[in-house]
């Protein structure tokens, strides 16, 4: 019987926690996307396409106010709980406050595992279709491409690129020049778009300048071992590459002896997200414990739970950082933060003297 009213009382908390954390994303999505929505209004031909970029950036965002939502949920969820005086039977039923904690913590791994696994790999595969220059490691703010070939050399550079409906590349701008194995210039292509796909660079409206001096407008075709797959691996940055294809990028880079840490850390990232879940539930309920029946000092609380979670961001990017930067290794760079938050979080709830 005892089991049953625990497992009762568990999908009882777990329910509250999941409607404050819902209720608490639905207010932030709500004001992010009518901000993201007026401001790309100028930028899109009709309310549609608006939209739908929108969506997509507001995709891009979620990584970084998740955290904060999980924490602000926590904290509304106890204010309710206090509020109506059910945390007051839920403590009289015989729960502690770590086992008040655990639907808590078990809905906060749910939603880390359902982001990295699900929302990230969707997010990623709308952005790559979508690229921009700024998702892009850029060299002197262009595309660089370089191949050698037995009997020539090809050198490209683009301003930017896209994908379009076959997944091809079209790059924007590009210039390139190729070389006979002298490094001769033998020809010189200039258009304001080239396609790349797996059968090769395909020109249209194109200026070729041969290595006599002679220009003419026409179209042209480059065979090349180039595909959209090796560009973008080799241009994307590590947040545009879907969780589950990160262990095989990570090891194909590491085979040709690229540095692979940012990916390293991206890849830790998303693999604890459930961890950094969890850390911030904690910190919620540590904030969240009060001596009054009443939680008249919410306000209070809520403030400083949200200027905390702010500064911890910025401790989290410098260790994020010292990871990208070789300082720190990726795995310890992830995991320290929130193993810290957790335990302190841990002493300040064991400390305190609950109702």
């Amino acid at each position: 019987m005892s089991r049953f009213k625990l497992k009762v009382l568990t999908l009882f908390l777990l329910r509250r926690f999941f409607a404050s954390f819902f209720l608490v994303m639905l207010i932030v999505c709500g004001v992010i996307s009518a901000v993201t929505f007026v401001e790309r209004l100028s930028a899109n031909p009709d309310a549609i396409s608006t939209l739908i970029d929108t969506w997509i950036r507001l995709l891009e965002y979620i990584p970084m106010f998740l955290p904060l939502a999980v924490f602000m949920g926590t904290l509304v969820a106890f204010y309710n709980l206090t509020k109506s005086s059910e945390l007051i039977i839920v403590s009289g039923a015989g729960l502690s406050p770590f086992q008040i904690a655990k639907p808590f913590l078990f809905g906060a791994f749910i939603i880390g595992l359902c982001a990295s696994c699900i929302v990230n790999p969707y997010s990623v595969n709308l952005t790559t279709n979508n690229l921009t220059n700024h998702q892009l490691k850029l060299v002197d703010g262009a595309i660089w491409l370089r191949e050698m070939s037995a009997d020539q050399f090809l050198t490209a550079r683009a301003e930017g690129l896209h994908i379009n409906n076959n997944k091809d590349i079209v790059f924007n701008n590009i210039t390139i020049l190729i070389q006979d194995s002298s490094f001769k210039l033998k020809e010189r292509i200039s258009t304001d778009s080239a396609v790349l796909s797996n059968d090769g660079i395909t020109i249209e409206n194109a200026t070729i300048t041969t290595a006599d001096g002679i220009t003419k407008t026409g179209s042209s075709h480059i065979d090349t071992k180039l595909t959209p797959t090796t560009v973008l691996d080799r241009y994307l940055q590590p947040d545009q590459i879907s969780f589950w294809k990160l262990p095989g990028f990570i090891r194909k880079m590491n085979n040709i002896g690229v540095p692979t840490r940012g990916h390293l850390v991206q890849f830790w990232t998303l693999f604890f997200l459930p961890l950094n879940m969890m850390a911030m539930v904690a910190l919620g309920i540590a904030f969240s414990q009060t001596r009054q029946r009443r939680n008249y000092t919410f306000g209070l609380k809520f403030s400083l739970g949200i200027l905390t979670c702010f500064a911890l961001y910025f401790i989290v990017n410098l260790f994020n950082a010292l990871g990208n930067t070789g300082i720190l290794p990726p795995l310890i760079a992830i995991v320290a933060p929130q193993i810290i938050i957790i335990a302190g979080a841990c002493i300040f709830i064991t400390s305190f003297d609950t109702i």
